[in-house]
This record gives structure tokens, C-alpha cells and sequence, in this order.
């Protein structure tokens, strides 16, 4: 991937991740742009790992060995690349050695530069100028200009927000104006069920659901028990993982409507759609009579 596809894929995630943790995005953009040498290193298609974060400060997810610094070091995995936009996020806002950026002027890319460097956070002693020079030759200062303190939040848990997919336009393109967006629009990922879904907007499909969360098509299809044709209806549950074979505790049957499918119930309480079938013993297919009541952990015992 070229470096401009790099930063068209994922300049909006970079704005969301401003607009939480007040680092700005130019940074982080250049940073993902540097580090994951525009999303073509092992460490970034290997691990999802864009900014070269190592296995240190106690982390317990999975892991791959590089060599960097040292021979095969140890580097964080993560299941998406928007896991690691949000990592990055986290490790900059929580490590005190990154204290006094966050008292800089989000638009003050150079300062945020340089004091990258004089923390720690790289070896190369001429890391601030290139991240200065992928900034102003894209332009991504431009990006900061989306910056609303509103929608800013400390967040101390990695849950919410994207990775968002290039739109191609055929050409190379150093202008950035077009990554202008509605923040206000941005949604919220909650878990339900141990999984992390949104609510669907007006007007969304899956396909772009799937490029705005760094999923593919066949992956959001799939988590979602639907196909390609069908799209969200405004404020309906879309999963962005697996969803678990049975509900969660407490939650042991579910009595039919009248017109609710089975589909339905399992969005609504984040149940694989076969698994769904399998409990209750009914054939792919088929749909609940209303009062039905339907199996949700336990398979349905035989009739006797």
C-alpha cells in the first residue's frame, strides 16, 4: 500500500482517537505512517501492531518475536488495527513520561514531534523531523483541525471507536481536506454479550460499517449472520467480533413476539444464528410462532 492509501485508510481513526485522548491526529498519523512503514511492515501484517509497541508495562495479550533494537523482541499482537490505534492512544495518555505533551496546543505537531523523541519514545535521533516531514508533505496538520474538546473523554479502558478503509481514488492525492468529519456522528462500541457491537446509523451498510471498523465485508457478514444485499435498519445492533454460541447468564429463554424471527433474537441477544437453531431444534429457516418459547444457553430437551 502506498503511503497516501495508507493515510486515507486510516485518518478518521486518528481524528476519533484527537478527539478522545488529545493527542493530535497529524501525530499519530505520521507515527502510523513511520513506524508501520505505511502498513506494509511484518510487525503491522503479522500483529496489527502500527506503532512498533513492545511486550513491556505488564501486558498479558498475545504476542509476536521481531528483531528491532535486540534480536527477536517481544511485541504486542492485537486482532484488529484499530486495537492498536487505541493502544497507542492509551500508552501515550498513560505513561507519565508523555505527561507534558498533553499540556501542548493540539495543533502544535512540532512540539508534540520533539517531545516524542526527548521522553523515550524512539532511538533515532532524527524521528522528530521525519514525523515533521510526513506531516507537512501530506499536509496532516489539516486533520487537527477536527479537533472538538467537547468530545474529549480520559478514557482508561480500550473499548469504543474504528479503523476506517481507504476510498480509492484512482490517483495519488497530498490534499487532505476531504477527511473533514461529523464527530458528532461517530458511535459508541459497547459489548453485549461479550461482544463488541454499534448501532447502526441512517443511511449505513455493512460494507462501509466493515471499512469504518477495519473489518471485510465477508467478516462483518459473517459476524452478523446476514449476506451481502442486506443492510442495518437505523439503530440496530451490529457486531464487530464473533458472536458466542449462548446468551449470557441470567438470560436462559426468550418468548416470541408476534413477526419476530429468529434472526431477530439472536442479535438481539448476541447469539450465533446456528447455534440459535441448534438449541431449540428447529431447522434453518424456520421462525418462532408467537409465545414460542426459545432456547438461548441449554439445548431444548426431546419431547417425550
Amino acid at each position: 500500500m502506498t503511503r497516501q492509501q495508507y493515510i486515507n485508510r486510516y485518518a478518521k481513526v486518528a481524528i476519533a482517537e484527537m478527539n478522545q485522548f488529545h493527542i493530535p491526529a497529524s501525530i499519530t498519523m505520521a507515527q502510523g505512517c513511520l513506524e508501520s512503514g505505511d502498513g506494509n511492515s511484518s510487525l503491522a501484517r503479522d500483529a496489527n501492531n502500527h506503532f512498533g509497541i513492545k511486550c513491556n508495562n505488564g501486558w498479558t495479550g498475545k504476542s509476536v518475536r521481531h528483531d528491532d533494537d535486540s534480536r527477536r523482541e517481544c511485541f504486542r499482537k492485537y486482532k484488529s488495527a484499530w486495537e492498536s490505534y487505541r493502544d497507542h492512544s492509551l500508552f501515550l495518555r498513560n505513561n507519565v513520561r508523555y505527561a507534558a505533551l498533553f499540556k501542548l496546543k493540539i495543533t502544535d505537531y512540532k512540539g508534540w514531534a520533539r517531545g516524542l523523541k526527548k521522553a523515550g519514545y524512539a532511538t533515532d535521533p532524527r524521528y522528530p523531523e521525519r514525523l515533521i516531514r510526513i506531516i507537512e508533505q501530506y499536509q496532516l496538520y489539516d486533520l487537527d483541525k477536527n479537533y472538538d474538546a467537547t468530545k474529549e473523554a480520559v478514557a482508561t479502558s480500550g473499548k469504543e471507536q474504528p479503523d476506517y478503509s481507504e476510498q480509492p481514488s484512482g490517483k495519488e492525492d497530498n490534499r487532505i481536506d476531504h477527511f473533514s468529519i461529523d464527530i458528532s456522528d461517530s458511535q459508541s462500541v459497547v459489548e453485549r454479550n461479550g461482544t463488541k457491537s454499534i448501532r447502526a446509523r441512517k443511511g449505513d451498510t455493512y460494507e462501509e460499517l466493515a471499512a469504518e471498523y477495519g473489518l471485510k465485508d465477508w467478516e462483518i457478514f459473517n459476524y452478523n449472520d446476514t449476506e451481502k444485499g442486506h443492510e442495518p435498519a437505523e439503530s440496530s445492533i451490529v457486531y464487530l467480533e464473533m458472536k458466542p454460541s449462548r446468551a449470557a447468564s441470567g438470560n436462559n429463554y426468550h418468548i416470541a413476539l408476534a413477526g419476530e424471527t429468529m434472526w431477530q433474537i439472536s442479535q438481539q441477544y448476541g447469539i450465533r444464528l446456528k447455534s440459535l437453531y441448534r438449541k431449540n431444534r428447529m431447522k434453518q429457516g424456520d421462525e418462532p410462532k408467537p409465545g414460542q418459547q426459545i432456547w438461548l444457553r441449554k439445548k431444548k430437551p426431546r419431547k417425550r
